[in-house]
This record gives C-alpha cells, structure tokens and sequence, in this order.
C-alpha cells in the first residue's frame, strides 16, 4: 500500500512507526457556524481511511478534534447574545445529530480545545523554556520561527516567501512578523482561563499539537487535513511539537482538495456554502458520498447543478439491480474476492476511492446481464458488492427504502421554473387546449425533464 505523503510530494510505502499499530489525526471542525459539504467530505475520507487500514489488519487509534474555541466562536457567540462555551457546545451537539445522518463514524477518540487547556499549558511553557516561544507584557506568548530550522518544509515555501505582505498588527508584540500566537490576552468579556502570563486562551495552532501528544505522545502515523491547512496550521503545528520534542512529529501527512461550486472555492463570503443539512433535504446520504468519492481525494471537487443529481441517478441505477436480483434469487453468500482483490488494488494505491467508483459500472452491468439470464450467482456478487463497499459507506440499505427515498428527494428538487410550467400544462389539458399542453411539455423537456399523466395528476421528473 502507498500513501502520497505532502512532505515528500511522493507516495510511499505505508510502513507505520510501530508494527501492526496506527496513530492517526484529523483536524475537525471549528465550531463557529453549521457544517457544509468540506467538513463533511474530509470526515469521510479519513473515516474510509481508518476503515480500510483496519481491512488491511491494523489496529487504529483516530483521534479527531472540535476546536471549540477561537475568535470567530467568540464572534459569533456575541453576535447571537450567548456565551461562547454555550454557543460552542450547542454547535457541536448540532453538527453531531447532521453527521449522524450522513453516516460518518465517530474516531476512536474525541477530543476538544477546551478540555486540553492544562495540556496546552504545559506545552507552551516548555516551549519557553526551550527558548522557541517568548511571552510579552500585554499577556500573549508567541513561538519564534526563527528557533526552528525546519520551518517551511511542508508547505515548500521560504520564510521570505510567507511573510510577503504580512505585517505586524497594532497591538501586536511579537518580535518579527512571522511569529504566532500560542496564547491570547483575554480582552474584556471574552472567555478566558488562569495561566502563567494572565487570564487568556490559546492560539488555534497549538490546540492541535497539544491534543496529539495527549492522545498519541511525540509521534504520529499520519496527519490529515483539508488543503487549505498545509500553511499556516500544519506548518505551525510542525514547528510547535518537534521544537519540543526533537524528533520528526508525522511521517505521513495527507490532506484532501477543497470545495469548489460552479468553479469558485466554496466561502461564506461567497455566500456559496453548501450546509450538509440542506443536502440531505434534497439527497440520500450515500447518493452525496457516491457524488463525493469519484474524485481521488487529492483533487479539489468542482460541484456543479448536476453533480448531486447524476450521482443519485446512479445509485438509483444500482439498487435497481440490486432490488431485482434479491427479489429473483435472495440474498446471496458473497465470496466473489475478484470484486474484493480489485476494490483493494484501487485503495492501496492512496486510496483512490474514484478508481474503486469506476469498478462499480461494469460491474453492475453484467450483474445485471446475469440476473437476466437467470445466473443465480448474481445473488452471490451482489453480497459482495456490498460487503465490499460497505467500507465507503455505500450499499448498505435495504434496496426497496433507498429507491423509495431517493425518489421522494428527486421529487422534492424539481426547480420551481419546471413546477410551474407542469402545473399550467395540466391546466391547459383539463381546458383541452392541446396545442397549449403540447408546447409546454416541450419546454419542460428542453429544461431536462419528463412528465408523466396518470389519472390523480402528473409526476415530473429528471431524464435518465
């Protein structure tokens, strides 16, 4: 098995720290409003990830966090007129109950900022100690890049290169530009615990490296993130645990691509956020997941108007298969390890979900092609199939309930545009005024959909 490692921009061989053992952590989501499809695309890929080197006979320890506290809770927390700790706990009680829904598995361990502050304390004052982090008189303590050798190495850039622009704030007191905060000065009214430099809270990088040395000690397996974490939060994180510790903190660090809708990175300043609450309005959980999995995960996803749509119109296609074979001829035994050896060729290769998608098409077809011509062994793939794919959270509900769902969602998304143009062809028909009906049955179909009449009324759906 190889993993693409973005410290050394190749894939290499897995070969965890300690036989048989993986230590594994992802950044989880700061708590600061609702979740959207990233943060729910990056819980599923690590998620896959545990999941299959446990196929592969590992024992996995996945810890993830909640940052639950930082300046755009408190911001936020102001703004709805509660504290910040409530408003934190609210949020994540919130997004576990949509997370839920989208069936992701909680890791082995959660953790929260909040519950590690003696942890983090205790971090930063070695750090002191070493000589890499100084505090100042106003109460901040900030970590001194110029300590750290190695600084840059994971996101390939010069200290020149990233301190183009940045300047030092008013208020600021840190000795260059490139130093960061390891602990806050609480101001007035903000949440705030004791420490040696005054009442305050920590910076957002020191959260996680403090949180991995509870969980796991000096060193970790893997280190996964979005992207957009490479710098400055992981490069941070980097600087932070092996100033403390002398020794390299991750040996391999992975990180998916970003959000993209319609070809803009997805933002709340773009206002083109997409809540994983809204999506599963309007589509079952594994038809977003099938949606989301057919790009390698390293690649940033463009989700465009039929990105969901299509991904539920193949699934639909799927289960269909599936209804009618297990109708025909039962549930079947599985035992088709052609299926399963090629679903692990496409994982072990840095676990490229979208390959193991791609396997799904043909797969289907002569499972289909078989059950047709009366093969019972049909029965027997399709056990397999999903017990397979089980591991990316697909195929796991009774045939019948997922095809009854996903049509009721489709029903649900028909644009208004198309609604209504459906709804005065009706009335054009029950006044017989055909050539009417006639011309707006074609602009429903040139939109992309069908209409079919029965004798209660009409039903509207997206072409096949």
């Amino acid at each position: 098995m190889r993993i693409y490692n973005t410290l050394t921009r190749t894939k290499e061989e897995f070969i965890p720290l300690e036989q048989g053992k993986v230590k594994m952590y992802a950044c989880g989501i700061t708590v600061s409003g609702d979740a959207h499809v990233g943060h729910a695309y990056q819980a599923l890929i690590y998620d896959i990830i545990r999941k299959y080197l446990e196929k592969k006979g590992y024992e996995v320890t996945y810890a993830r966090n909640y940052t639950d506290v930082d300046d755009k809770i408190i911001n936020r927390a102001r703004e709805v007129g509660v504290p910040a700790d409530k408003y934190a706990a609210e949020m994540i009680e919130k997004i576990d109950g949509v997370m839920r829904k989208f069936d992701v598995d909680d890791p082995t361990v959660w953790m929260k900022a909040t519950e590690n502050i003696d942890n983090i304390i205790d971090f930063i004052e070695a750090l002191i100690k070493s000589g890499h982090a100084y505090p100042v008189p106003c109460g901040d303590v900030y970590f001194d890049v110029s300590s750290f050798k190695g600084y840059g190495c994971l996101s390939n850039r010069s200290v020149e290169d990233m301190m183009d622009g940045v300047r030092i704030e008013n208020g600021e007191e840190k000795r260059n530009p490139a130093d960061f905060a390891l602990w806050k000065a609480a101001k007035e009214g903000e949440i705030s615990w004791p420490s040696p430099w005054g009442n305050g809270r920590p910076g957002w990088h020191i959260e996680c490296s403090a949180m991995n040395r509870a969980a796991f000690g000096e060193q970790i397996d893997i280190h996964g993130g979005g992207r957009d974490l490479i710098f400055p939060h992981h490069e941070n994180e980097i600087a932070q645990t092996e100033s403390l510790t002398g020794k390299r903190f991750v040996k391999y660090w992975t990180h998916n691509g970003l959000i993209k809708v319609n070809g803009q990175k997805m933002s709340k300043s773009l206002n083109n956020s997409l809540l994983l609450s809204d999506l599963l309005e309007k589509y079952t959980a594994e038809g977003i997941k099938f949606a989301l999995l057919q790009t390698n995960y390293h690649n940033d996803i463009n989700i465009t108007d039929n990105f969901f749509p299509e991904a539920e119109r193949h699934m639909s296609s799927f289960y269909r298969v599936i209804a009618e074979v297990e109708e025909k001829f039962g549930k079947g035994a599985g035992g088709n390890e052609e299926i399963d050896k090629k679903f692990d060729m496409c994982m072990d290769d840095d676990f490229n979900t979208a390959l193991a998608i791609a396997e799904l098409f043909p797969l289907f077809k002569g499972i289909s092609a078989k059950c047709a011509a009366g093969d019972k062994s049909c029965a027997d793939d399709v056990a397999q199939v999903r017990a397979t794919y089980s591991l990316l959270g697909l195929f796991k509900r009774d045939a019948a309930e997922y095809l009854a769902e996903a049509e009721q969602k489709t029903a649900e998304t028909v644009p208004e545009e198309v609604e209504n143009l459906a709804a005065k062809r009706w009335e054009a028909k029950k006044n017989k005024n055909w050539a009417e009906a006639d011309s707006l049955r074609a602009q429903i179909e040139a939109l992309g959909y069908s209409i079919k009449d029965g004798k209660e009324g009409y039903k509207v759906e997206k072409k096949q």
